[in-house]
């Protein structure tokens, strides 16, 4: 039952039996539609189904549309970077779902183009906003979905994109610089990594490797809906940003971040550095080995920590100082099979299955230690579950 303020006086419309049985059919058709590959090879496959139907709500208030919520415990929000994992897992099963979802949060874009923080029935959040994967994520939610979006919906969503994207060449870019800044770690997502620990306001190159994302994905839906001239535009700023991550921040064997109002650079031991093999295919093969090569220092037996365990930061439930995230893992994994590097994405992608089939599927985990932290069922954990399961199921036959 979804509650308001109070529930009115009950008057059952079947018996209790029944109710249960409905429920029961409810669920197995939404687990057979959204992992119909599941196996004995994929154990935590259903119990990942049912955390996402379990916190799929009704439009109410300001929740446009059908959503998954982050979570029933605590996060029972939808987060503007969240929510296009989850989008993806539902995709090829529940498409009307994935695209509501991943829809949602533009609903609320303001005037600059940002999208909010969060999302609920009582409340948008504007004081954050999060990284524009939204680019990466549409190009995969566009093949994953069993039939491609019709002329209408890409065209309203180019436009979308298309804000979303100026907010990061206009709001986030100091007057003649090439690349755009977080304002805070909250920005990021990744909200106290040690990159933001030297400044608050800063040029990191992960934000600049989702952006080129973001600008090739905006380029190819511009040559979808015949429109040459912005495909152009659109190619010719993703190359220039790429151009300007590399020559501004790499330094041979990492990249920086730099601070916008000193003009220093610094490294950190966090992954979130090394964010840039998302580019897979588009980064130089010299930089991707470099970066696969410092990625895999990170893999602990469960999976990829945030920060490396030899650091001095390292925090075993420091959020994003050390615990395992389901987003990094799904990024970081398509990007080094992008770039070719699958001995490694095949490890880290067995890694984070097993860690959540003996965990489960908590907002992150202890990297050493596999506990699962913070809130205990976590849809894009589930959601990156999902996606890396079938994904080896169909590599595999099994």
């Amino acid at each position: 039952e979804e509650l308001d303020t109070a529930r009115p006086p009950h008057t059952p419309t079947a018996a209790f039996g029944k109710v249960v049985e409905a429920a029961r059919n409810a669920f197995a058709d939404f687990a057979d539609t959204v992992a119909p590959w599941r196996s004995s090879t994929t154990p935590a496959a259903e119990l990942a189904a049912y955390v996402l139907w379990s916190a799929t709500v009704r439009p109410a208030g300001l929740v446009t549309r059908p959503g998954v919520l982050m979570s029933k415990h605590w996060m029972d929000k939808v987060w503007s970077w969240d929510h296009c994992f989850n989008a993806l897992a539902l995709a090829p099963g529940r498409p009307g779902l994935a695209w509501d979802q991943f829809q949602l949060p533009f609903d609320h874009q303001d005037d600059t183009g940002a999208l909010p923080d969060s999302v609920t029935h009582s409340e948008v959040l504007h004081n954050f906003v999060k990284p524009p994967v939204h680019g990466w994520a549409f190009g995969h939610l566009r093949r994953r979905l069993p039939s491609p979006p019709d002329r209408a919906d890409l065209s309203a969503t180019y436009d979308r994109l298309e804000r979303w994207t100026e907010f990061w060449l206009t709001a986030r870019r100091a007057p003649g610089a090439a690349l755009p800044h977080y304002q805070h770690g909250n920005d990021s997502g990744w909200d106290n990594a040690t990159t933001f620990d030297p400044e608050r306001v800063v040029v990191t190159a992960d934000l600049a490797a989702f952006l080129t994302l973001q600008l090739r994905e905006l380029a190819d839906l511009a040559r979808h809906l015949e429109r040459p001239d912005d495909a152009e535009r659109w190619t010719r700023a993703a190359e220039e940003t790429q151009r300007a991550m590399l020559d501004e921040l790499w330094r041979g064997d990492r990249f920086v971040a730099r601070g916008v109002d000193s003009g220093d650079t610094w490294g950190t031991s966090s992954l979130l550095d090394l964010m840039p093999i998302v580019l897979g295919e588009h980064l130089p093969d010299d930089v991707g080995a470099v970066l696969a090569g410092r990625i895999e220092a990170h893999l602990t037996p469960y999976g990829l920590a945030t920060e490396l365990p030899t650091s001095p930061h390292y925090l075993s439930d420091g959020y994003w100082r050390g615990p395992i995230w389901a987003p990094a893992t799904v990024l970081v994994e398509d990007g080094l099979r992008r770039g070719g590097h699958l001995r490694l994405a095949d490890e880290i992608s067995a890694r984070f299955r097993a860690l959540c089939e003996r965990h489960g599927f908590a907002e992150n985990f202890d990297a050493l230690t596999g506990t699962g932290l913070r809130d205990r069922a976590y849809t894009w954990t589930a959601a990156a579950y999902l996606l890396l399961a079938e994904a080896h199921a169909e590599r595999t036959g099994r």
